[in-house]
């Protein structure tokens, strides 16, 4: 029998609340994280009994397990590098990603072979260190809250060992479509989908993603799906299916966007963009899910077709680098930034440049164009939600045209307020920019109003309590 803590409830997630760097001097510092599961745990309170299980990301979490440091309420799991490594980047972030945002260039790949099934081993091993912490951590009958795609394994995993449990999941990315979920081996197409049944429930960003799972499990396992589509049932279990559509925290976007030093950004962009100008904003990492050169490419036609535009507009694009450590992804990150500067060399004058590029990460930056933009493009192949779409109306100074792929999460809620777009159309993105631009005053400030009400709608703390209450009905 295992042995169990105190913890009422828990959140288990690849990262933490916490991470820790290891200094020359080999001192440890640490830097708090934000997001929805940060403000979801302060919300229930320190009464509550929480813990965050969570994995060491880097040496210096390494580190701070091997010396036992910690912060309260929280547990990190320090796996062998290696095994890290392939469950992470060769599974969660090649694979599993890859798969539910639609983005193998199939002719070439997936390719599944031995080293494949090497990888896919370390992803089992991963996520069954996070089934043994959570099993030793939690209280008889505590309520568990497994976030996303790189533990999907854990659920079932977890009940295996503790069926006391009330366990939920959380899918934070899309759910691919049957025929394209099928692309996994048969085995392992299989196991992902039990492993996620083994929760008590299911959830989703929007009710495409939750009935794509469920289509996937009747095609793939043969599953029962309940009249309503809410509920799966597998091998006598049930697992019942929600629907949370992570909102923008509003009331901290209000303020922080007012700090000093947003301000002072302002200053700073408008003396790069010029006075007067209109401002395309995007604001992204360099995903391929981003769609941030198709973008681009919208944007030189746009000036292409409406010259009027030339001089009078600025694309500022802040593209955060992401996952450097995989080679599509350093070059994608270099083709963004050479498209942007073939676009100013076609069309830029000795005082206009049309695209303003930044890749360093500033969030106070990023809030200066938030409240700066006339236009916010937002455009993904394909995206869990999007909360830049959310948080851009919610602090817009004047009022801003979102431009929307169809395929963001987020259309679910914005779209009839949006300029809405395919995001593989290169000219209907540009139609639709210059439709933006050239959006009446009064009907661009009704749009941002409606905009900021819908995206405030599930603010993070509510959206994190109410998954843990719904694990009681």
């Amino acid at each position: 029998m295992v042995e169990t803590r105190a913890a009422r409830i828990l959140v288990a997630s690849n990262r933490g609340p916490v991470s820790y760097a290891l200094g020359d001097d080999g001192e440890l510092s640490s830097r708090r994280g934000g997001g929805g599961l940060v403000s979801g745990l302060s919300a229930i309170g320190p009464e509550a009994d929480a813990v965050w299980v969570c994995a060491a990301l880097g040496e210096g979490d390494r580190e701070a397990v091997r010396r036992g440091v910690g912060e309260p309420g929280a547990r990190m799991i320090a796996v062998e590098e290696s095994v890290f490594e392939a469950a992470y980047n060769d599974i969660a972030n090649s694979v599993l990603w890859f798969v539910h945002h639609l983005l193998y260039q199939t002719p070439f790949e997936p390719l599944f072979d031995e080293d494949f099934r090497g990888q896919w081993a370390a992803y089992e091993a991963y996520n069954e260190a996070f089934a043994e912490a959570l099993a030793q951590e939690a209280a008889d009958g505590a309520h568990v809250l497994v976030q996303d795609y790189h533990l999907s394994l854990v659920p079932a995993l977890l009940r295996a060992r503790r069926p006391d449990l009330r366990i939920g999941h959380f899918t934070h990315t899309p759910w691919a479509p049957p025929d394209y979920f099928r692309l996994l081996p048969d085995d392992i197409a299989a196991e992902l989908l039990e492993g996620i049944l083994g929760a008590d429930r299911a959830a989703f960003l929007t009710r495409r993603w939750a009935d794509a799972f469920a289509a996937c499990c009747v095609s793939v396992l043969g599953a029962t799906l309940s009249d309503d589509g809410r509920a799966v049932t597998h091998r006598g279990r049930t697992t019942r299916l929600g629907v949370h559509g992570l909102g923008a925290d509003g009331d901290f976007l209000r303020e922080r966007s007012h700090r000093p030093d947003v301000a002072e950004r302002i200053t700073r962009l408008r003396s790069e963009t010029g006075q007067d100008r209109k401002l395309i904003v995007r604001v992204d990492r360099t995903e391929l899910s981003k769609n941030i050169v198709r973008g681009l490419l919208a944007y030189r036609q746009l000036l292409q077709e409406h010259p009027e535009w030339l001089s009078r507009v600025v694309h500022v694009a802040f593209a955060y680098p992401s996952r450097q450590d995989l080679a599509v992804y350093r070059e994608y990150t270099e083709g963004v930034a050479r498209l942007a500067e073939e676009i100013n060399a076609e069309f830029g004058t000795p005082d206009w440049q049309p695209v303003l590029l930044k890749v360093d990460d500033d969030f106070a930056r990023s809030l200066a164009a938030y409240r700066l933009a006339d236009v916010a493009l937002v455009n993904p192949i394909r995206d869990g939600m999007n909360l830049v779409a959310k948080e851009v109306p919610v602090v817009s100074d004047n009022g801003v045209a979102l431009v929307l792929s169809r395929e963001a999460g987020a259309f679910a809620e914005l779209g009839d307020d949006a300029i809405v777009v395919n995001p593989y159309d290169i000219r209907a993105t540009a139609a639709a920019l210059h439709t933006a631009l050239t959006l009446p005053e009064a009907d661009r400030a009704e749009r941002t109003k409606r905009l900021a009400d819908a995206a405030t709608a599930l603010p993070p703390s509510r959206w994190f309590l109410d998954q843990l209450h719904a694990l009681d009905d």
